[in-house]
């Protein structure tokens, strides 16, 4: 059996002293994507062929407004089209070997590692993510696929078992516990069905490869719809199915359908045929589709994560320097668009400002601008409609608070949408402490004790991420035990928040944040994907 690896590309460059052919590896790739992969008409893929719809949607790169492709504009019929397709390779494809679906998996891996830094490119100009946040979220793809490759075989494709001993003795008639012959069980973990796979903008690739291959090698079949309206991310999505199919994903096992969430997902979500969703997004549209699904009467399988407002805890007690490294990273990191990006700190009033300056001077280092050059830390936001979030919030800053630092929109003269990392002092009860906003905006409070600290970070209707700075063994144990959040760190550098590492740390929602308690990247994720069946035969 193999051992299970990530692949951390970054780090083996940077430990081998070779981060010269890393960032010439990236820059060809960027080449490479702006001549051979960009500015064409994409069609969609049902049961393994091109598709054109009679409308299109034109999707720009949020850098600099340059196109990406020319996309289909999916609706209904082509919707149902699609789940009628993975609905026929259902039958097949559940028989399917288990192992021979493992293969399958770990040749996209594969194909994955062998194209990572086109892949990245790609995922650069698209979304607006710098070199090193793009590899290590394809090298989070790859671990996936290794990831759930390793548990479907270390449990033999969820299959054990056992044997209940037959008895001579006689009754006149049965009961529960009576004597009979010797019965053979097996208990397996079967697919549902089709799955609606519908991904977010933020982490086109590892969390779409990851929700997609979760329900695929349990042997469900999959219609997939990456993000596209608003803020799209449809050629990532397109290259994931490439793959795939590359590896050998049947024609109608996977399909790839692009359109408007208003018509595609919605026939995805309401389809009788599609037993599940797997959903990245707002809590809002996650809620809303659950609510309509079971107000319909249809008890579909949901495996959500519904986004966070995560909390850190700076104690008297901590390193400052440490803190502020882990902080500013999980708060400004690709522009504080994360789902388990720290948005709102808790710092113990008498090192309040100590604390304040040190970030200040971390937050100034920060450049802003192309993220496809190496020097820029952040990148654009995702759309227009983000930057008037943006303003509105800084707006609400100012009007309850004080902004400490930042709260401008960048105009770079490229057509992109560029912000300040912003710090915003205020208090605990303002909305922008509890609504997520998916932007560069940091909210500081005070507090006099750990226990307030504790109660402020957890009152909230999400529960993520969180992140605790203290060196006091009691504090550590009271934030760990207490702590309402699925993904908890303390005392960590690199990253407050955010930054979950496959088959280590599991990512997983709590409370608002999520439905079943289990997350990616860990033993139980794809459970959730199959249905418990005990079979018994008698001898």
């Amino acid at each position: 059996m193999e051992v299970f690896k990530n692949e951390f590309t970054y780090r083996h460059f940077l430990e081998e002293d070779r981060e010269d052919e890393f960032d010439k590896k990236f820059e060809e790739a960027v080449e490479w994507a702006n001549s051979e992969a960009l500015g064409k008409r994409f069609p969609m893929y049902i049961n393994g062929k091109g598709v054109y719809a009679s409308q299109e949607i034109q999707e720009h790169s949020p850098i600099d407004k340059r196109l990406i492709g020319r996309f289909q504009k999916g609706g209904r019929e082509e919707a149902r089209i699609a789940v009628e397709s993975a609905s026929e390779a259902f039958e097949s494809w559940k028989e399917t070997n288990y192992a021979d679906r493992i293969a399958i998996f770990r040749k996209a891996a594969e194909i994955f590692s062998r194209d990572k830094f086109r892949i990245a490119a790609i995922m650069s100009i698209e979304n607006g993510k710098t070199r090193y946040e793009s590899i290590g979220e394809v090298d989070e793809a790859i671990d996936f696929l290794n990831y759930y490759s390793l548990e479907v075989e270390r449990n033999k494709g969820f299959v054990r078992k056992a044997r209940l001993s037959g008895s001579s003795a006689k009754v006149s008639a049965g009961f529960q516990g009576a004597p009979g012959k010797e019965e053979r069980v097996s208990i397996l973990m079967r697919p549902y069905g089709v799955f609606g796979v519908i991904a977010p903008f933020n982490f086109p690739v590892s969390i779409s490869t990851g929700m997609s291959s979760g329900a695929l090698i349990t042997g469900n079949t999959v219609v997939f719809k990456p993000s596209s309206t608003d803020n799209m991310t449809m050629l990532t999505g397109l290259k994931i199915y490439e793959i795939f199919k590359e590896a050998g994903v049947p024609d109608g096992v996977f399909n790839y359908v692009t359109g408007p969430g208003s018509e595609v997902g919605d026939e995805i979500l309401m389809n009788k045929k599609v037993a599940g969703i797997a959903f990245t997004g707002s809590r809002g549209t996650g809620m809303d589709m659950i609510s309509r699904s079971y107000s319909a009467g249809m008890q579909k399988i949901f495996v959500v994560e519904m986004g966070g407002k995560n909390p850190v805890i700076v104690s008297k007690y901590a390193d400052l320097d440490i803190a502020v490294e882990g902080i500013a990273s999980a708060a400004f990191g690709y522009s504080g668009q994360k789902c388990s990006a720290a948005s709102r700190i808790y710092v113990n009033e008498s090192i309040k400002e100590e604390f304040v300056s040190k970030l200040l001077d971390k937050m100034r280092t920060f450049k802003i601008g192309d993220p496809i050059k190496k020097e820029n830390y952040m990148g654009p936001l995702i759309s227009e409609r983000a930057s008037l979030r943006y303003k509105e919030s800084v707006e609400e800053g100012k009007n309850s608070g004080r902004v400490i630092f930042g709260g401008n929109i960048i105009d770079l003269g490229n057509g992109g949408f560029y912000a300040e990392p912003t710090l915003i002092e205020i208090d605990h009860k303002n909305r922008l402490f509890h609504e997520e906003l998916f932007l560069p905006i940091l909210v500081i409070d005070t507090f006099k004790n750990f226990e307030e600290a504790l109660k402020n970070a957890n009152d909230t209707e999400y529960g993520l991420t969180a992140g605790l700075y203290s060196n006091k063994k009691s504090e550590i144990n009271e934030f760990l035990e207490s702590m309402d959040a699925g993904v908890v760190y303390v005392n960590r550098e690199i990253s407050a928040t955010t930054g979950a590492i496959v088959g280590f740390h599991t990512f997983v929602g709590w409370k608002g944040s999520g439905l079943t308690g289990k997350g990616t990247g860990s033993r139980f994720y794809l459970q959730q994907f199959m249905r418990e069946q005990s079979r018994t035969e008698v001898r």
